[in-house]
């Protein structure tokens, strides 16, 4: 029988597959309509620190949404690979220079002021209807939220991702984030905790 980090390692194969094969035009237009959504559905407020992230490979363009969300007033961050087990969130300044962080994405510079977001726009590789993730199975996010619950903040958790990266059912492991909320090209959906 298959282990459920077996099969979550199947079903992030297939949901990036099909991200892949997605119309790289037409997934820089949807980007264009989701930062239009966001900018409609996703309240911010003045001083608000959210944390985006920079797309690797064909992962959703979160750029245009960040840059709405400033717009509205939010302090953006992005996140940054400390070591194998570790990302803190530094905030991205404009103008400030931008390094290699790991993953092949950039960020802002280690002299950055580390935050904590109150919203996480999270990277995911698959989802399912309850709001159960796929990440990239190195387990970051799981263990910076987890850290941030430490902490006692509860940031509002945001997955981004294409329609095409749902899964019928996403096998739980204990460690697992469940996400509150997921914007596709469909729109915003929320899910029930």
């Amino acid at each position: 029988m298959n282990s459920p980090k077996d099969l979550k390692k199947r079903l992030r194969k297939e949901a990036l597959a099909r991200r892949d094969a997605l119309d790289e035009f037409w997934r820089v237009e949807i980007a264009l309509e989701m930062a239009e959504t966001a900018k409609e559905q996703i309240a911010v407020e003045p001083g608000q620190v959210v944390s985006g992230f920079w797309p690797m490979r064909s992962e959703v363009d979160v750029r245009p949404l960040m840059f709405v969300l400033r717009e509205k007033g939010a302090r953006l961050c992005l996140p940054a690979i400390l070591d194998k087990t570790t990302i803190v969130f530094r905030e991205l300044v404009h103008g400030a220079p931008m390094v290699d962080t790991g993953f092949g994405t950039v960020g802002p510079h280690e002299e950055a002021e580390v935050l904590d977001p109150s919203l996480m726009l999270v990277p995911l590789a698959a989802f399912d209807a309850r709001g159960h993730r796929i990440g990239y199975g190195a387990g970051y996010y799981d263990r910076a939220i987890a850290k941030l619950a430490e902490k006692g903040l509860t940031p509002r958790l945001i997955g981004i991702a294409f329609d095409c990266q749902e899964v019928s059912i996403v096998p739980e492991e204990n460690h697992d984030v469940i996400i509150q909320e997921i914007l596709t090209e469909s729109g915003l959906r929320r899910f029930n905790a």
